[in-house]
């Protein structure tokens, strides 16, 4: 078994693409109507993005009754400084919530967590 890739349901498949292909630099590889790929440059799995219609934003941090992360994505960088401002630059809003200090959250446009660490 190989994990092919990673899917994040959106309101907009095509508007999340966009927005994580500004964000991390990836080429489209698939692009079907409600669904686009994109392909990691070394060859690792991919990032995949699907419409779904009912689509919840989840919260962060998680509460109770409240649509809930149910991935995230661990990004590691050089300088947060650096990739913050890059990544609110693509569309990313700073979470409020922060857990550790050498670990930033962002929030993508449809609410998704991830996460910049050193």
């Amino acid at each position: 078994m190989t994990v092919e890739g990673i899917v994040l349901d959106a309101p907009d498949a095509n508007e999340l693409a966009a927005f994580y292909q500004r964000l991390l630099g990836w080429t489209v590889v698939e692009d079907k109507p409600d669904w686009v790929k994109l392909g990691a440059p070394d060859g690792g799995p991919g990032l995949s993005f699907q419409t779904e219609q009912n689509y919840a934003r989840p919260v962060w941090p998680s509460t109770p009754d409240r649509p809930q992360m149910s991935v995230h994505l661990d990004i590691q960088v050089d300088d947060l400084d650096v990739a913050g401002t890059h990544a609110e630059k693509a569309g990313a809003t700073l979470a409020e919530f922060q857990p550790q200090a050498h670990v930033r959250v962002y929030l993508d446009p449809v609410g998704h967590p991830f996460c910049l660490f050193l």
